[in-house]
């Protein structure tokens, strides 16, 4: 098993960038594709990105692409979370999440483990 816990969120105002962080534990970290997703209040639990085991391909929902990277470091158990030109749209809370059995996969079904969660707020 895995435990995750976020870091880096905050309130910012629009145009601004913030880095997330998501600490696993467990010495299996890099057997887990990683997921960061959101939630916004009244809405779904909604796919941002994907990162695979090995760490060399991502994947992005349309809707940041271009403006977050999804990044990990498997030899500290880490992934991060950039998050570039923040716009009121991306309040929300961001849970990271880990995927044992496939990769890349934008289903929130799909991943296994979960953290707590950080907020991030952008203002206007």
């Amino acid at each position: 098993q895995v435990q995750l816990v976020e870091s880096g969120g905050g309130l910012v105002q629009a145009g601004d960038s913030l880095r997330l962080s998501c600490a696993a534990s467990g010495r299996t970290f890099s057997n887990y594709a990683m997921g960061w997703f959101r939630q916004a209040p009244g809405k779904e639990r909604s796919f941002v990105a994907a990162i695979s085991r090995s760490g060399r391909s991502t994947y992005y929902a349309d809707s940041v692409k271009g403006r977050f990277t999804i990044s990990r470091d498997n030899t500290k158990n880490m992934v991060y979370l950039q998050m570039n030109s923040l716009q009121p749209e991306d309040t929300a809370v961001y849970y990271c999440a880990a995927d044992l059995y496939s990769d890349l996969s934008p289903a929130v079904a799909g991943y296994d483990y979960w953290g707590q969660g950080t907020q991030v707020t952008v203002s206007s």
